[in-house]
């Protein structure tokens, strides 16, 4: 999908504060897990807070809510990494450390490659998605759009 980058955002309500023991082996594998995003093909960007480790001290939606942006190639290689690497042991594991969500937790949305999307806009999109359900300019892994003017391949 050379022009065009998907950007997807998701947020998690924590159960228990990061300094709390029983997140330990959540806060313990940040490090690691985003390492292993970095290594993915397809990975091309993450936001980081003023430190740069990872964003869980940058807070839009309150003291008990983490979210973590990030641009990918493609769907696919954001697909490979949340269920085909070592990211799905955690995924599994995590109602260990989030409340289950009311609301659609993820949302990913097209961008012009070399584009790198503001919290601002990420949030913005996962707005949308709220309040209108998957639309090409905000949809979710399960309903998803190609970027504009691209035809989906027959067959699909």
């Amino acid at each position: 999908m050379t022009g065009h980058h998907l950007a997807e955002l998701n947020v998690a309500t924590l159960k228990f504060p990061l300094d709390d023991p029983r997140m330990i082996d959540f806060t313990d594998n940040l490090k690691p897990i985003n390492a292993l995003a970095e290594r993915s093909a397809g990975y091309v960007w993450r936001l980081v807070d003023e430190v740069g480790l990872d964003a869980t001290s940058l807070r839009p939606f309150g003291d008990n809510v983490i979210i973590n942006l990030s641009v990918w190639a493609d769907r696919e290689a954001l697909r490979d990494y949340v269920y085909r690497s070592g990211h799905l042991e955690f995924l599994r594991r995590r109602t260990d450390w989030f409340e289950r969500p009311r609301d659609p937790m993820m949302v990913m949305w097209w961008i012009p490659a070399g584009h790198r999307p503001s919290l601002d806009e990420a949030l913005a999109r996962l707005r949308l998605l709220r309040e209108n359900g998957p639309t090409p300019q905000a949809f979710t892994m399960r309903e998803h759009h190609l970027p504009a003017g691209l035809e989906a391949p027959s067959g699909v």
